[in-house]
């Protein structure tokens, strides 16, 4: 969005991306005219926001696992594979009314709404408001960069013990620092990695960028990583597992935590069994 975005949106729009969306469905108003996103905004003119009329989309019956939920939000661990909103049918947001249940605060959205995604192949921590207070504030705490977040992964290759990847992607500042959990051995991969990763910024893909940036993708990044090196199968070895943020009614400070899925540590069993079998007959 241009630096020129009303800002006076935020009291209702979580992002300046919403902004940029609201304007294209011809809900915000300039002096009762549908604004542009190269209308010129000069003081006293009259802005309003448009009610959103969208309706309840078709209901996906998927159990998602609920990790923590309120009358004013939800975090839900979001499983590998599954998109968090679009125009497919099969996406978390469809399936969030089969799991949630509605806000009874005035402010209650009309459903349950995702405030940022995951990559389709990563899975884990999501958060999700159910009032529109939530949807704000959690917001922007995202525009501000003031929750914290922590991946896990499993890179080919051998890392240093810590390091910070600070590589523009999109000419936006990025930021991703990283310290090494444990190291195998493997036959085919040589060495794996097991990472503890704090994104400082959010861009798209960022995680998987990086670490394919200083040669060591992640294990199942078959859009990143190696093509003579992708694993089949299990899919890509990231995961969202931990968060704070401050709860967006009462600003307490929320922490959770989630295991990463079973298969990270039976890839790391294996590989490590299967290396010392071989040397073991050799």
């Amino acid at each position: 969005m241009q630096d020129y975005a009303p800002k006076i949106f935020y009291n209702y729009i979580p992002s300046n991306s919403g902004v940029k969306k609201a304007i294209k469905r011809g809900q915000i108003l300039v002096d009762s005219n549908k604004g542009k996103t190269a209308t010129w905004i000069n003081g006293g003119q009259v802005l309003e926001l448009l009610e959103n009329t969208q309706t309840i989309p078709k209901i996906f019956e998927c159990k998602l696992p609920v990790i923590f939920e309120d009358d004013f939000m939800a975090v839900i661990n979001k499983p590998a594979g599954l998109t968090v909103s679009g125009n497919q049918y099969k996406t978390v947001a469809n399936a969030l009314p089969f799991n949630l249940s509605k806000s009874q605060q005035q402010d209650a959205l009309q459903f349950p709404m995702p405030v940022h995604r995951i990559d389709n192949q990563t899975s884990g921590i999501l958060l999700i408001a159910k009032t529109k207070t939530a949807q704000i504030e959690l917001g922007k705490q995202f525009e501000n960069s003031t929750i914290q977040k922590i991946y896990y992964t499993i890179v080919i290759g051998k890392t240093h013990s810590h390091q910070k990847i600070e590589i523009p992607i999109e000419a936006k500042t990025a930021i991703t620092n990283f310290k090494i959990i444990k190291t195998v051995k493997s036959l085919k991969f040589k060495e794996l990695s097991y990472l503890k990763v704090t994104p400082k910024t959010g861009r798209t893909h960022q995680i998987r960028i990086h670490l394919a940036a200083i040669n060591h993708p992640i294990l199942g990044d078959k859009l990143y990583g190696n093509p003579k090196l992708n694993h089949k199968g299990k899919g890509l070895f990231l995961c969202a597992s931990e968060i704070q943020f401050l709860h967006p009614k009462t600003f307490k400070t929320i922490h959770l935590k989630i295991d990463t899925p079973h298969k990270f540590e039976s890839m790391l069993v294996r590989e490590k069994r299967r290396w010392n079998t071989y040397n073991l007959t050799k």
